[in-house]
């Protein structure tokens, strides 16, 4: 029997975030705070100030004009969406030393981040604010499957084996005794302290299992969908497990999915590399 409760235990007693992430959650529930209070503890950590810095000047933001200090970013881009894009970067550092024989670690990533910048995408057409809430969500949508590799490297390879009658949920809910990779990736992140505008996403991806109760919902299901087909073309051509209802309840047509892809593809090498192991592993 799996006990997603007890693997995320586990995993979150040996991939642990950094002090940054609590000391800004508290910084920032202190409305007392100030941006330079958030800015010094980012500052403390060199390695995460040039993650900072490098997403605030990418193609994430497109910004005129260059962004030289942490202040800055907070200026330009918020309080809580810095934190947001902390919290990416230190649980994807997190995973860093995940082996790589198991899963397809590369299709992976690729797919997480195309999954988290379609939110992105999808959250601004829709005029959502803080958007970088949903590409978080988004980026992070299939952690469960990194702490399975971990402790559980058999089963993973077992629910890796996706084909045209069988979807990953599909084999997520047969060898996982009816659990998915969203129900241990989310509570895993609810275990960290994340908030809930980033778990619960997380948890309702799948639209089968979550009927959708407002427009974040809708964005993760619906990215995460497209995010499947557009990285196994050889096994699901086209959109082949996308539902018209995903998008038309968005008040999107056909031709709004190809936008989102192309603009996704001009986006996805820059901020793969910003988000993959082996950039955010730097000591």
């Amino acid at each position: 029997m799996v006990h997603v409760v007890d693997y995320a235990c586990e995993a979150k007693d040996i991939f642990v975030l950094p002090d940054a992430v609590v000391q800004i959650k508290r910084l920032i529930d202190d409305h007392a705070t100030g941006m330079q209070d958030i800015a010094e503890v980012i500052n403390y950590d060199p390695a995460l100030t040039m993650q900072i810095l490098k997403i605030a000047n990418s193609a994430l933001y497109k910004f005129p004009n260059k962004i030289n200090s942490v202040t800055k970013a907070i200026q330009v881009i918020g309080t809580n969406s810095v934190y947001d894009l902390v919290v990416a970067c230190s649980i994807c550092k997190a995973f860093s030393e995940i082996e790589s024989n198991v899963i397809d670690l590369e299709r992976f990533w690729e797919s997480s981040v195309y999954c988290g910048l379609l939110c992105k995408y999808f959250a601004e057409r829709q005029k959502l604010k803080e958007s970088e809430r949903l590409f978080v969500s988004g980026l992070l949508h299939n952690v469960g499957e990194l702490v399975m590799v971990r402790f559980n490297p058999e089963i993973a390879i077992k629910c890796a084996q996706i084909n045209e009658t069988e979807t990953p949920l599909d084999l997520q809910l047969k060898y996982l005794d009816g659990c998915s990779y969203a129900d241990l990736g989310s509570t895993l992140v609810k275990m960290w302290g994340i908030p809930d505008e980033i778990v619960v996403p997380i948890r309702k991806q799948h639209y089968s299992q979550h009927p959708a109760e407002n427009i974040e919902d809708k964005i993760i299901q619906l990215s995460y969908i497209m995010a499947l087909d557009n990285c196994n073309p050889e096994i699901y051509s086209g959109q082949a497990n996308l539902e018209v209802e995903l998008y038309e309840s968005l008040g999107l047509e056909n031709d709004d999915l190809n936008a989102a892809l192309s603009h996704v593809g001009m986006q996805s090498l820059s901020v793969l590399a910003m988000f993959s192991p082996s950039s955010v592993a730097i000591v």
